[in-house]
């Protein structure tokens, strides 16, 4: 810039550049610092849950103190309401607590050991991000109640008499300008009452009429989890001082956890669950007196550990990991402090358990059989996936990943794979360069069903993806935190879905069950007049946006991604995308079910395809007459 220019007005910084947020206004403008990413509720961390979780958590500190052992919870689409029984908020503090920062009785540890709430900001989030909020409060034949909208206070009544039980009641409808297309998934909300039950012996939570109570805790967790004929033996389970552990061996490829500080089920891990997987090998070796590798005493694991801190430190706001700095009840460090519990608890056990111990052994050294039989090829595979991401363009990268970025926009990463040039070419021309990636497959990947994990190395499409998603050693280095699969709306797309599915799930089954799969749902419909056009994902979509259009609209039917201009596509995987989590159902028996359409051609198979066949046959050509007749 020379001596004579002056910087334009707009760069100007002076006292205007200077901004003041009251409390509302600072959480909507900036909800990932309170609540991480907001969504639709497709995914488990998605903002919606968050607000459930954050009122939620306060009932489980009432409970934690000895007061309330029931809490009634119903969600609808649009509204929760969440009733606890403990104490009921001082009357004269029901406004603050839910509208002004750094206001609670959390910061008194002496009232509130060990919380699981975010101190002083919880409620003010839900309130803010909220079309209508209310709270009440029970106390004592008192009653307090306020309402607001989207923060601002609306109703402020005196207190009043009541009948009620002591406790408090909060009601909300999440705000629909920010969390767009808003949906709860029912699995999600079982897999939180869940995991509150399983981490509060004792506790009862109704939530929709369906009640979620646990006596063993984490034995339980993992009971849900797993069927008995996929253990290799029995579950362990070990509690000491502010921990509790259970674990087990499966059939599975990878390793399965699930981790828990003050009730906060950190999906990412962090020092704790680092700390029990060191301690698992060191009491293995400790035992057997052999130098048995890591992997192979880990391989095939399904662990839980909870612990109870008092002032744990997490990485980040929406605390998905806890970091290196938390210290344990007996002021070691928390890593230490696991670790012993852990390796100690474990050789007495295995000491006292002789069937047991010659169980994990076996599978020890089956683990080590499997390493070994692969660890050529596996040296290949990783030598030429090196050079393929170097050199090839089946990989079109973000800039932010889900394993090195400790905000939230980590969680906004994301990767499609999908197949197909002018398919990867539209989303690639039309995605987010800094979260979203993709990731083209050369045509029909392989059927790897009752395949072992030596044809992820043999396999350069496999390997390659392997690589891209950074999970071959486990889901500790995933670098999206949503993998979606992105094929056309017809049978070859349906038929690449399926194998792909089967891949994950025989030898990546950990990244399915901890919600990091999806498939991305593209428009069937663009009905469309000179005025407006319509996206429909159905054919009830589609009759209705003809309805509201009238007259004659043009009316494309999609059947592939590449048939969809980029200009089009940015619309449909960007805020307003649409993804259907895979989730799986322990009484789905996912090997079975993979048997049954991804085996052998079984008589029982043949005779499902040919009566779905002709259902669709008959969706097809009714579909072909609205469309004629259109």
């Amino acid at each position: 810039m020379g001596k004579s220019e002056k910087p334009s007005a707009m760069f100007e910084y002076n006292e205007s550049s200077i901004k003041s947020l009251d409390w509302r206004e600072h959480i909507r403008l900036r909800p990932g610092m309170y609540i991480g990413k907001l969504g639709d509720g497709s995914s488990k961390d998605d903002g919606i849950y968050v607000l459930v979780k954050e009122v939620i958590d306060n009932c489980i500190d009432e409970h934690m103190m000895g007061y309330g052992r029931t809490i009634d919870v119903t969600i609808t689409e649009s509204k929760v309401v969440i009733r606890d029984y403990g104490r009921g908020i001082p009357l004269g503090k029901v406004v603050d607590v839910v509208s002004k920062i750094n206001t609670g009785a959390k910061y008194d540890s002496g009232a509130f050991q060990k919380s699981v709430g975010l101190n002083g900001v919880g409620t003010k989030a839900v309130n803010a991000l909220s079309n209508y909020f209310k709270v009440q409060a029970f106390r004592e034949g008192q009653t307090k109640l306020a309402e607001f909208k989207k923060g601002i206070l609306v109703s402020d009544p005196k207190v009043g008499k009541t009948t009620e039980k002591n406790g408090t009641l909060v009601e909300f409808e999440p705000d629909s300008s920010m969390f767009k297309n808003y949906h709860f998934i029912p699995e999600y909300l079982d897999d939180l009452m869940w995991n509150y039950a399983f981490l509060n012996a004792g506790l009862t939570i109704v939530c929709n009429g369906k009640k979620f109570f646990s006596k063993d805790g984490l034995l339980d967790l993992l009971r849900q989890k797993v069927t008995a004929d996929e253990l290799r033996y029995p579950i362990i389970q070990f509690k000491g001082k502010d921990i509790e552990v259970a674990l087990t061996h499966g059939n599975q490829y990878g390793e399965e956890y699930y981790s828990f500080v003050n009730g906060q089920n950190t999906t990412q891990g962090g020092t704790h669950l680092a700390a029990f997987r060191e301690g698992v090998v060191k009491g293995v070796r400790d035992f057997y007196k052999t130098d048995f590798d890591s992997a192979d005493i880990r391989a095939s694991i399904i662990g839980a550990v909870a612990v109870r801190i008092q002032e744990p430190v997490f990485e980040s706001q929406t605390k998905t990991k806890l970091g290196s700095l938390t210290m344990a009840p007996d002021g070691a460090p928390v890593k230490t402090y696991v670790a012993d519990f852990v390796s100690k608890e474990l050789e007495i056990f295995l000491n006292q358990n002789k069937e047991t111990a010659e169980a994990l052994k076996k599978r020890i050294q089956q683990s080590e059989r499997e390493r070994k039989e692969i660890a050529g090829i596996k040296k290949l595979a990783n030598e030429r996936a090196k050079k393929a991401n170097l050199h090839n363009r089946k990989l079109r990268d973000c800039r932010y990943h889900f394993d090195d970025e400790k905000t939230t926009r980590g969680l906004d990463t994301m990767i499609f794979i999908t197949e197909g040039d002018s398919a990867s070419g539209s989303i690639t021309k039309s995605r987010d360069v800094e979260t979203q990636a993709v990731f083209s497959l050369r045509g029909k990947p392989l059927n790897c069903f009752g395949l072992t994990k030596k044809v992820v190395y043999e396999n350069e499409e496999f390997n390659l993806l392997q690589h891209a998603l950074n999970i071959e050693d486990g889901l500790e280095g995933l670098r999206y935190n949503k993998v979606i699969i992105a094929t056309d709306a017809d049978v070859d797309g349906m038929h690449i879905r399926l194998l792909l599915m089967t891949f994950f799930l025989q030898f990546f089954h950990e990244l399915v069950k901890a919600g990091h799969v999806f498939i991305l749902e593209t428009p069937l419909f663009r009905v469309r007049n000179k005025k407006e056009t319509i996206y429909c994902y159905s054919d009830e979509e589609k009759q209705a946006a003809m309805q509201k259009l009238g007259g004659k609209p043009e009316i494309t039917r999609f059947k592939g991604l590449g048939e969809i201009s980029p200009e089009e596509f940015g619309a449909f995987i960007g805020e307003n995308i649409r993804l259907q989590p895979v989730i799986i159902h322990k009484e789905d028996h996912p090997q079975k079910t993979l048997e049954f359409y991804m085996g052998k051609n079984t008589p029982d198979r043949q005779e499902f395809i040919i009566d779905n066949l002709r259902i669709e046959l008959d969706v097809v050509e009714n579909e072909e007459e609205v469309v004629a007749e259109e």
